[in-house]
């Protein structure tokens, strides 16, 4: 595969996590440098380790959990989502539940946001292509693009308030209810 082909699949992949990005960075969850850094930081890498999975795992593995992986996506995102909306509908003195920029909730994250470069990876194992070169730009796009709508989503925080975190955690649902249309249909 050339490099614009591989450029356009790491934004098309990584546009989740933008959006996942921006929801938090409106929620004011990805604020500061250290958690905008983590949130970026991680979804980067898992976008590149679930291709580079995908690729090694071959066709065994994906048939195993292409059955379930819109399923898995939609819970995951879902959970998050409802967490960020029920935090949002709180007063604003109220103390926040978690931070999805730490811990397990980073992981469910990352992992709901890149079940999809599994199966970009299997398509590369497929068309027997360069498999290192294509994982570093999605990695690095994936990242990117995180820090981008972490920033963006921390400016929108600052423009409407906790509004902005009821928002954020609508976009989380209706990249889960995305991901399930799309595979379904």
């Amino acid at each position: 595969m050339d490099a614009l082909g591989i450029a356009l699949i790491a934004i098309g992949l990584a546009m989740d996590v933008f959006a996942v990005s921006l929801g938090l960075g409106s929620g004011g969850y990805a604020a500061g440098f250290r958690s905008v850094f983590r949130l970026a930081f991680h979804c980067g890498l898992f976008q590149a380790g679930m291709t580079l999975l995908g690729w090694v795992g071959g066709t065994g593995l994906i048939h195993l959990i292409a059955g379930v992986d819109h399923w898995v996506a939609m819970i995951l995102l879902s959970v998050v989502g409802v967490r960020m909306i029920r935090s949002g509908l709180q007063p604003e003195s109220a103390p926040r539940r978690s931070d999805p920029t730490r811990g397990a909730s980073l992981v469910v994250i990352s992992v709901a946001t890149s079940i999809d470069a599994a199966a970009v990876g299997l398509s590369l194992a497929l068309l027997q292509g360069d498999i290192l070169p294509a994982v570093l730009v999605i990695g690095l796009v994936s990242a990117a693009l995180g820090l981008l709508g972490s920033l963006l989503g921390g400016r929108l925080g600052k423009l409407f308030g906790k509004r902005m975190e009821i928002v954020g955690g609508l976009i989380l649902l209706g990249i889960g209810v995305r991901v399930l249309w799309t595979h379904l249909h």
